[in-house]
């Protein structure tokens, strides 16, 4: 099938691989694991994910809402801060409630009375070596810090949320790390149902030892006698998709430069955002070209790339592991094409299931 680009083309064989061990991650730790909808919610992968995760945890009103009825099993819901005319619908939508701060669960917990509460902690410790994604920077709005605080509301709180992975691929730091969260908490772990160890932990990347994170967990869960909550995002669909672009035009200005019909502005946000390049494969060759998205920012860069060949306008690039923090965040900046989304089912065959025009982009406006 011949699809125009660009398009993000979301490969469930690749997926699958990541749903195994996700698979595996449940059975052998007996924790539950919920996708995280921040990072990736493209509902026409759920009929797949849903047969291995236990559910989903959101950021928003809309996205429980996009839990509940596009995903099922359990639905998480958390929030910053929960506007009041939005919290009786969250909390119709939502199976635990998680606030982020001990104001907010004042002002909500009585609503939220027919289902579980949870409270999120900030344990002053990450993963994280980039401040604008530590939310264990200094002032940090994100959960409350000090354990006596907490201590009067648990009679009322069924659980915790802690998130302190950031791009956490590394086993003995995330067993680091746990072990500073047992210290400054275990003690309301003890009085609490289920504890949630957020996202952020790369466990489906290569070489990683599942087995020990496994045996981590199940030894948390025991000691402290809780139900244990992942939440993947990016380990959910690691590597499961690529953005697909042409070439438009290319040009030579002490670089050689290639254009093509995508933005990083508009659809691979997080790399401008982190100052990171897109990966292709396998960027090898004599031949060296800069490719840059076509909105007028300057800084709009994938990348410089190697190739086998020079690129002519008409070539087709696939840009790496373009599923997580994409999709989510793209935007119509410059009134840039939107990527369509397609799927490379399981039998090789490519099914278009969604694709933006001119009245999207109208839609948006007002």
């Amino acid at each position: 099938m011949t699809i125009q680009t660009p398009y993000y083309l979301i490969d469930k064989a690749a997926l699958l691989r990541n749903m195994e061990t996700v698979r595996r991650v449940r059975e052998e730790s007996g924790a539950k694991l919920l996708l995280a909808l921040k990072c990736f919610a493209t509902w026409s992968v759920f009929d797949l994910m849903s047969q291995y995760l236990d559910g989903t945890t959101s950021s928003s009103l809309y996205e429980v809402r996009l839990g509940r009825e596009k995903f099922g099993g359990e639905t998480h819901a958390y929030s910053v801060a929960y506007a009041g005319h939005e919290i009786d619908e969250v909390i119709a939508c939502a199976d635990k409630i998680i606030f982020n701060s001990l104001g907010q669960f004042e002002r909500f917990a009585d609503r939220a009375a027919g289902i579980q509460r949870g409270l999120r902690l900030n344990p002053g410790v990450s993963s994280s070596d980039f401040d604008l994604a530590d939310p264990a920077r200094p002032f940090s709005r994100l959960g409350e810090w000090d354990a006596g605080k907490v201590r009067p509301y648990m009679d009322r709180i069924d659980g915790f949320m802690i998130h302190n992975n950031c791009e956490n691929g590394s086993f003995a730091r995330f067993d680091e790390l746990l072990g500073e969260v047992e210290a400054r908490f275990g003690e309301l772990f003890r009085q609490a149902k289920w504890v949630s160890l957020g996202g952020g932990v790369h466990f489906t990347g290569e070489g990683y030892d599942l087995e020990g994170f496994c045996r981590r967990l199940k030894k948390f869960s025991e000691d402290w006698g809780v139900q244990v909550y992942l939440e993947p995002g990016e380990a959910a669909i690691t590597n499961a998709a690529t953005l697909e672009v042409t070439v438009l035009d290319v040009l030579e200005n002490g670089k050689r430069l290639a254009i093509v019909d995508s933005s990083v502005e508009a659809h691979m946000l997080d790399l401008l955002t982190y100052r990171q390049h897109a990966t292709v494969a396998p960027d090898a060759g004599p031949y060296t070209f800069m490719v840059c998205g076509k909105s007028c920012l300057a800084g709009d860069i994938f990348g410089e790339f190697r190739f086998e060949k020079e690129l002519q306008v008409g070539d087709r690039i696939s840009f790496l592991n373009a599923a997580g923090y994409t999709m989510v965040k793209k935007n119509w900046f410059n009134g840039v094409k939107m990527p369509s989304i397609a799927i490379r089912e399981l039998d090789g065959s490519i099914r278009l299931v969604r694709e933006f025009g001119y009245e999207d982009f109208a839609a948006a406006l007002s």
